[in-house]
């Protein structure tokens, strides 16, 4: 969501932190600014609304010189998006702060300092944080002392970066569940609210952890404190991805690049974890052996996309694990009453790992006496690996589009690593897991395959232009690649759409299908092929076009008012992966038709770190 960037060294600042906004632009925003510490030692400030190319517009005109500053893109969430509302906040002419996050004490803390003097200009919770820090800084002990102070008081969560004129080479960062890494330089020293934000930089990060508070000072200096207080050591991690993963390349919008990027990600994801005939169970860590022949059932939590994972996970582990999975979406989870049977392992699952409802409810779930938890995730030095007892990473790489492609599809390699592990412990057919490993060695040439349709796909998309409304069937596994297949159409093109199980269709969603009603259905050759089948024709004899997405082996047919696509053949466990993609590209060349933001779409954020 809102973005951080903050910089201390020997050169001009301005560029960096500008250079670092634009990296951090996919996150979503409405709104941008910039506060540097003069040469003079003044606190300098400006905000512009919209777009980073705002911020830099006004910036050539205005510039803003200095060896300190930080910067900031906002997401509206108290206060409507004008540049009064922009981060940097001050606390009069000496304080700046930025802050992503949600400070859910702030109207008594507001009426507390209006008591005392304070004015307000804008109508954020973050002025408030600005103003006790200034309060505290006047009562003596420096910067970092009067952040520490304040930390104490705040309800919610939040990321902060602060400066102040009277230590015109220091930024005091925080962090409490919303993610803040610190870049290290030579004799230079960075914060970003990701490590993208910083590359231009350095590839070098200390990845904060919860409760920490960091003072960046002159010459690269460096000090990290726990939320007692006390110096701690945090490891220096290199980062493996190159600066060229926050690149477009040749390609015209990040989102197509990822799609591509998917053949070469999920073998990453898979490189290293299948053995001969099976999977190795240690690819979970060491006690994942333990903690599997335990396991009588599986709880998985995710938001969004990942949810949508979870669901055709559900599907495998019940087949090839023989154990009963429950799915749930976090924010639904983390405020009810749960009850878990003995010996439920949790699952949670994270592009970013940071995720506020996902990572509350593994939080949460360590009090309800679960077995053990389970991570899949992208990112390594996330709160959510390191609060989980065992993690397997995808290898997705940064994704910079905000509707997630490659973070998909390779979360549903992982799961199926999970299932065959759990599968192997549990017993599973010798057979069945040599049968799976082969068909998830082969997976990533068939992608390659379904890429190459990728012209036949544009084609279609034209059908859809100037369509309001998509209906999206499958059965079985598919069912949530249908969700997944109108969560990305309506996402990135704003046409609405619904997903429904195929054998649905005569229990509502019939009533929606008529000649303007595009219905897009997979169709893998699984043994409920011939029973999906006949929820095509109930569609197409009210009038519906229908768009299939079928196996190579089905024998669907092309004829007026049914559009058939063709996909290579793959193991019908494995299919769901790749019936992914070609929803993905369709939606992707909608989007294009209708000229929106493909890679930023309206009102929506990559990273999802506040309720």
């Amino acid at each position: 969501m809102c973005g951080i960037v903050g910089a201390v060294t020997g050169r001009n600042v301005e560029g960096i932190l500008l250079e670092g906004l634009r990296r951090l632009e996919y996150r979503g925003y409405d709104s941008a600014g910039m506060a540097v510490l003069s040469p003079q030692g003044a606190l300098q400030r400006s905000r512009a609304m919209g777009k980073v190319a705002a911020l830099e517009t006004r910036l050539e005109s205005e510039p803003l010189p200095g060896r300190c500053g930080i910067a900031h893109t906002r997401w509206a969430t108290h206060g409507r998006p004008s540049e009064e509302n922009a981060h940097p906040h001050q606390s009069g002419d000496r304080l700046a702060l930025v802050h992503n996050g949600i400070i859910e004490n702030h109207e008594s803390l507001r009426r507390e300092l209006q008591s005392a003097g304070y004015g307000f200009a804008s109508e954020t919770d973050t002025e408030v944080v600005a103003h006790l820090i200034d309060q505290e800084f006047r009562r003596g002990g420096g910067l970092l002392a009067a952040v520490q102070r304040v930390l104490a008081r705040l309800e919610g969560a939040y990321a902060l970066a602060v400066l102040h004129a009277d230590e015109p080479d220091t930024i005091v960062g925080a962090r409490k569940g919303s993610p803040l890494v610190v870049g290290v330089g030579i004799d230079e020293a960075f914060l970003g609210s990701d490590p993208l934000a910083l590359l231009q930089v350095t590839d070098r990060f200390v990845y904060l952890q919860e409760g920490d508070v960091v003072c960046l000072s002159g010459a690269g200096r460096i000090d990290v404190f726990d939320a007692r207080g006390e110096t701690v050591n945090r490891p220096v991690q290199t980062f493996e991805h190159g600066d060229g993963a926050a690149s477009k390349g040749d390609y015209r919008h990040f989102m197509l690049k990822e799609i591509f990027e998917q053949p070469e990600v999920i073998a990453a994801t898979l490189e290293g974890r299948l053995g001969e005939r099976s999977v190795p169970v240690e690819s979970f860590g060491p006690d994942a052996e333990t903690l599997f022949e335990r396991a009588k059932q599986v709880h998985i939590v995710a938001c969004g996309t990942s949810f949508h994972a979870g669901l055709v996970a559900r599907y495998w582990l019940e087949r090839y694990a023989g154990v009963p999975v429950q799915v749930e979406v976090a924010s639904e989870y983390r405020y009810r009453t749960v009850v878990v049977p003995e010996g439920t392992l949790f699952v949670t699952l994270s592009q970013s790992g940071e995720t506020a409802d996902t990572l509350a409810a593994l939080r949460f779930a360590r009090e309800q006496g679960y077995l053990g938890s389970v991570a899949i995730c992208n990112v390594p030095g996330s709160s959510l690996v390191r609060e989980s007892d065992l993690t397997l990473m995808t290898q997705a790489g940064p994704e910079i589009g905000v509707a997630s492609t490659k973070a998909f599809t390779t979360q549903l390699a992982a799961l199926m690593l999970l299932t065959l592990a759990l599968g192997r412990v549990k017993g599973l057919a010798t057979e069945t897991q040599a049968e799976l490993v082969g068909a998830l060695r082969e997976l990533p040439k068939r992608v390659s395959q379904v890429l190459e349709l990728d012209g036949e796909i544009e084609a279609l998309s034209t059908a859809f232009a100037e369509k309001h409304h998509a209906l999206f069937l499958g059965r079985g596994a598919h069912f949530p690649i249908a969700l997944e297949g109108a969560l990305k159409l309506k996402e990135i093109s704003y046409i609405h759409a619904e997903a429904y199980p195929a054998g649905e269709l005569k229990h509502g969603p019939l009533a929606l299908v008529d000649s303007e009603m595009p219905v897009i259905s997979v169709a893998p050759n699984d043994e409920l092929l011939d029973k999906l089948k006949s929820n095509l024709q109930e569609v197409r004899a009210r009038g519906g076009e229908l768009f299939v997405f079928a196996d190579e082996r089905v024998g669907i047919e092309a004829q007026e008012g049914v559009h058939v696509l063709c996909l290579p053949h793959v193991h019908d466990a494995l299919a769901p992966i790749l019936y992914t993609v070609p929803l993905q590209l369709l939606s992707y060349h909608v989007a294009v038709l209708k000229g929106t933001d493909v890679d930023q779409p309206r009102n929506l954020a990559k990273s999802v770190t506040v309720e």
